[in-house]
């Protein structure tokens, strides 16, 4: 027969582990001012992972612990890092891992990465046809200027010639 699945531990599976290490760990320090911290500690990894947090901004981070404690952060990870460790697993273990994306989800991006290629590569290319029409319209333009140049010469010398008659061309009568 199978056994049934396992569920995944929610925040209040985490919740419970923290109080229940947290009451160990302070039996065992009772004669000690360290049981005092270790309640601390614990009772503020119990409201953070059940999602109701009284003296911080409910952050699942050392920062949050140590401020929900009411404790100084270098309390957690200096003097009780074993409960710091039990923290980042007790978060860790309730912060899903994420799948990897389905075939159709690699497929479309490397379509993209694909996609995104040819466009660069077109882009590449106007841009070097670019550079080749500012060059040619360039010439162009020097070719103009100097053609006018020439037309003005041209036309300054047919205007000179105008003013001369020629008498070459008379006709003589007999």
């Amino acid at each position: 027969m199978n056994a049934p699945a396992a569920a995944a531990p929610g925040p209040r599976d985490g919740a419970a582990l923290a109080q229940l290490v947290g009451e160990a760990l302070a039996h065992a320090h009772a004669d000690t001012e360290d049981a005092a911290e270790i309640r601390a500690i614990t009772d503020a990894m119990v409201r953070l992972l059940i999602g109701t947090p009284l003296r911080s901004d409910g952050k699942l981070t050392v920062v949050s612990l140590a401020a929900e404690a009411g404790l100084r952060r270098n309390k957690l990870t200096h003097k009780h890092t074993g409960l710091k460790d039990l923290f980042y697993a007790l978060v860790k273990a309730r912060t899903p891992v994420l799948e990897a994306p389905p075939d159709s989800a690699r497929v479309r991006a490397a379509k993209q990465q694909q996609d995104l290629a040819r466009v660069r590569a077109e882009r590449d290319d106007l841009r070097g046809q670019t550079q080749l029409l500012a060059r040619i319209v360039h010439v162009l333009e020097i070719e103009n200027s100097k053609l006018k140049e020439t037309n003005a010469a041209l036309e300054q010398q047919v205007a000179t010639q105008a003013s001369v008659p020629d008498l070459t061309r008379r006709r003589h009568r007999p």
